[in-house]
């Protein structure tokens, strides 16, 4: 278990920072993106969780898919500062560049775009208030859920010849890219450095 408190903090902070990230494609024609590890107290615990949400149904791209909080950046900004933003927009916490800890490797999706995981701590204080017009359902999802021997597996499909990886959750499962960049967090949260890139999405994903 990781309490939510400032010993937790500085631990993954320094694990992120022993992250060799790779370096992202200084030329690539997918579009840029950027979505937040947001951690924050668990549920009804001390515990660290992570925030995953349920995309609302009305959205025009996909719509009622499992996601982190996060989305393309505008014109001018970093990823740090889409991510933080996008934070603020779906969920209604007001982040700075002092809450994030670390990035992770881009995530090269089949729908065209590069999406930078960026971890950031979220202030207990705030309170998470999900705009419905893009937002679903908000879920807290301790960390120990993730780090589970069971908590991930790979699949095949006829259309690729990339394993597919699935993250289980409360009898669910939730694919690649989201999939993928959780399963490099776990990695990370263990001192390992795996790629995730190669991994590949369902097809339901790559429009």
């Amino acid at each position: 278990m990781r309490p939510f408190n400032d010993a937790t903090r500085r631990n993954i902070e320094n694990l992120c920072a022993a992250f060799a990230r790779t370096p992202s494609p200084e030329a690539s024609e997918l579009k840029r993106a950027a979505v937040a590890i947001a951690l924050y107290p668990a549920q009804g615990t001390d515990d660290t969780a992570f925030l995953l949400t349920r995309r609302a149904s009305s959205l025009r791209a996909h719509r009622a898919q499992w996601a982190l909080p996060g989305g393309r950046c505008d014109a001018g900004e970093t990823q740090v500062q889409s991510a933080l933003r996008e934070l603020e927009e779906e969920l209604g916490l007001a982040l700075d560049e002092n809450s994030v800890l670390g990035l992770l490797d881009d995530y090269p999706t089949r729908s065209g775009y590069l999406i930078t995981p960026v971890v950031v701590w979220a202030d207990a204080g705030q309170v998470i208030a999900a705009n419905a017009a893009e937002v679903a359902l908000v879920h807290r999802i301790r960390l120990d859920l993730i780090e589970r021997a069971d908590a991930f597996d790979f699949t095949a499909i006829p259309q690729s010849t990339r394993r597919v990886i699935r993250f289980h959750y409360e009898e669910r499962l939730i694919h690649a890219p989201t999939a993928a960049m959780i399963y490099q967090f776990r990695e990370v949260l263990a001192g390992r450095e795996t790629r995730v890139a190669d991994l590949e999405q369902p097809v339901f994903a790559w429009k």
